[in-house]
């Protein structure tokens, strides 16, 4: 996933978007498992470039979604702390060279590892949560085609092109072939029945996107932003916010952020069982694409190869894991009463 660039590239995009003279070379920010970002500085002040993957930019809905996002991202910057992308000559996307960029504002800060989490952050990002759900983004004006709950993945077309290719993965996913195929009925089922009810959110709310410096956080990266069944959104971000580095799920964490969401929102109803199914749909879709990446079928150079193939093991365990927790989930949901 190396994009590299050269420094005419980037004199031609601090040309283009105009953010003053290149001062030295664009250093590599270690980057996330899509794009690669890069701190840029110029005479004018310093940058965040995310450069997008250009695979995915090949996608026919790729640009409307990305527009889509940032709409809710500016938006949403009015209710909460956010870093939207900048919105420069009418469009937030700039071209060069068949390259597609997003340029921030550079801020202060880093993101916090699972062991570095403590109650009083999930709890201050679950009200943060509740308030991206209480804003009104009804008169941004979306092309938006709803949950696209129709697509059913081919499991056992991706497992034999694994074995062809002799992928590392292939044990791991005949292993649980059965499960991904019950794991997606349930989740779609239950996602569909959700769908009726829904508001615009982040929908990726996890530790990585968020920056804190001096205490406050800043939420980054909105490019899964989109219409999501609130309880659902709020169940899947308190997982994120409540898993240590191996998976486990914890209470503390977990409580605090669903405390900070109803303290901030009011009484929560949900049919929780439901909502824990569709738990699965995110990681069932990232995996997904990660065999495709793995395969080479979706995939720009090794280095994205080999990330896909890293994600696929990961993945599939993640998505044992959380079977494994639900239970306990439900549990503790019930004995909070948070019903």
């Amino acid at each position: 996933m190396s994009h590299m660039q050269n420094d005419v590239q980037w004199q031609r995009l601090c040309f283009q978007a105009d953010l003053g003279k290149l001062v030295s070379s664009p250093e590599s920010i270690t980057g996330g498992l899509l794009h690669t970002m890069y701190r840029v500085k110029t005479a004018k002040g310093n940058y965040a470039v995310k450069l997008l993957n250009p695979i995915i930019m090949r996608r026919p809905e790729a640009m409307t979604n990305y527009m889509n996002s940032e709409k809710i991202a500016n938006h949403l910057s009015n209710y909460i702390p956010a870093l939207p992308t900048n919105l420069i000559n009418g469009t937030f996307v700039h071209e060069i060279d068949h390259q597609f960029y997003m340029v921030f504002d550079w801020i202060e800060g880093r993101s916090l590892k699972p062991i570095e989490i403590k109650p009083l952050h999930s709890r201050k990002i679950g009200s943060i949560l509740a308030d991206i759900h209480k804003a009104h983004c009804e008169e941004l004006e979306l092309e938006y085609s709803g949950i696209n709950n129709c697509h059913w993945i081919e499991w056992h077309r991706y497992m034999k092109k694994g074995q062809k290719k002799s992928a590392e993965w292939v044990t791991l996913l005949e292993r649980n072939i059965d499960k991904l195929y019950e794991w997606e009925a349930k989740s779609k089922k239950a996602a569909e029945v959700l769908s009726s009810e829904t508001v615009m959110s982040h929908r990726d709310l996890d530790p990585k996107n968020v920056m804190w410096y001096q205490g406050n956080p800043v939420v980054i990266d909105w490019e899964s932003a989109g219409s999501i069944n609130p309880m659902q959104d709020l169940i899947e971000t308190a997982v994120y916010w409540s898993t240590d580095g191996q998976g486990n799920i914890n209470d503390k964490p977990f409580l605090a952020f669903i405390e900070g969401y109803q303290k901030n929102s009011g009484e929560l109803c949900a049919h929780w069982e439901q909502v824990l199914d569709t738990g699965y749909l995110g990681k069932l879709n990232w995996l997904e694409y990660n065999l495709k990446r793995s395969l080479q079928m979706e995939c720009s150079d090794e280095e994205e190869q080999k990330l896909g193939a890293a994600q696929v093991k990961e993945t599939i365990m993640e998505l044992q894991q959380y079977e494994n927790s639900t239970p306990i989930l439900l549990d503790w949901l019930i004995k909070k009463r948070v019903v």
